[in-house]
């Protein structure tokens, strides 16, 4: 199994496998893959700060390529080099920089928390939970070099699946304490609802009231369900497909106000703030090194 995984990785982490990537040590650049839904992959280099402390409402999940990747996260520092997983928590605050001074460049991947949930919906109803960041595992490595290994195009329906299901199975593998399926009662379908109308109406105000009157479930245990089986709360989930929409359009070079007026945030200076909160970044310098 370790030798797989080294002749998987084997292109993706020599930098010199692939010239189009070069790029001159003294600039930041992020590369993005095509979209797909539930699914976003970068590869970036950064020199120096990168980001300051945020959070996602996804799992990210990745490995660098070269440098060291260093980042604050559930109170302590992490280092992560050449070859090393790091494997990020939903909601869990982290920043980063660079360990050293020819800087970092890394793969991610950013996967939804309720695509893990379907992979895993045989075996558990809760999700799973790394302590640490930092992971040397090969059924994790492997899991991640498989899907970072192409960022030039979309996945194919039957790969996507055996993507998510292998890292899926690797989280859960390394996860000893979560309860078998059955012993969780968590309302997978009452989220499911939640979720599908956050989705199609994220542009505009959500009352508490429409959300009961969908699932069955009052606020509060919504809330409950809703963190159990996604990883986040359902204003949280809101925000960030918001961001999402405006991340995508900022980088397509639509003005910063459009972006904030098109996505449903109340005025610019509130996108940013949200913006900055959520990926260590404003948007102005999202779009500078995007461009």
């Amino acid at each position: 199994m370790a030798i797989l995984v080294v002749k998987v990785m084997t292109g993706i982490l020599d930098p010199g496998t692939d010239k189009r990537l070069e790029r001159s040590c003294g600039r930041d650049w992020i590369r993005r893959a095509p979209a797909e839904p539930g699914i976003e992959r970068i590869e970036a280099f950064f020199t120096g700060h990168a980001y300051d402390p945020h959070r996602h409402d996804t799992y990210a999940i990745g490995f660098t390529v070269s440098g060291v990747q260093s980042f604050d996260y559930r109170g302590s520092r992490a280092d992560s080099r050449r070859g090393n997983v790091i494997v990020l928590h939903p909601d869990e605050v982290h920043d980063g920089r660079a360990g050293v001074e020819q800087g970092f460049r890394y793969r991610m991947i950013y996967i939804e928390p309720r695509l893990i949930a379907e992979a895993l919906a045989d075996k558990t109803n809760a999700l799973p939970f790394m302590r640490s960041a930092i992971s040397s595992d090969p059924r994790l490595l492997r899991g991640v070099s498989r899907a970072l290994i192409d960022l030039d195009r979309l996945y194919e329906p039957l790969e996507r699946d055996r993507i998510l299901t292998g890292i899926a199975d690797a989280l859960l593998a390394l996860d000893t304490s979560l309860p078998s399926r059955g012993s969780l009662a968590v309302s997978a379908t009452a989220v499911d609802r939640a979720r599908a109308f956050l989705d199609a109406h994220f542009t505009r105000t959500v009352a508490s009231e429409e959300l009961e009157a969908i699932t069955g479930l009052d606020r509060y245990g919504l809330a409950r369900h809703f963190r159990a089986r996604l990883g986040t709360s359902p204003y949280r989930y809101l925000t960030m497909r918001r961001l999402g929409r405006a991340k995508a359009d900022i980088a397509a070079g639509r003005p910063l106000a459009e972006a904030a007026f098109v996505a449903g945030f109340a005025d610019q200076s509130h996108m940013t703030r949200q913006f900055k909160q959520a990926f260590g970044l404003t948007p102005g310098r999202w779009q500078a090194i995007c461009h």
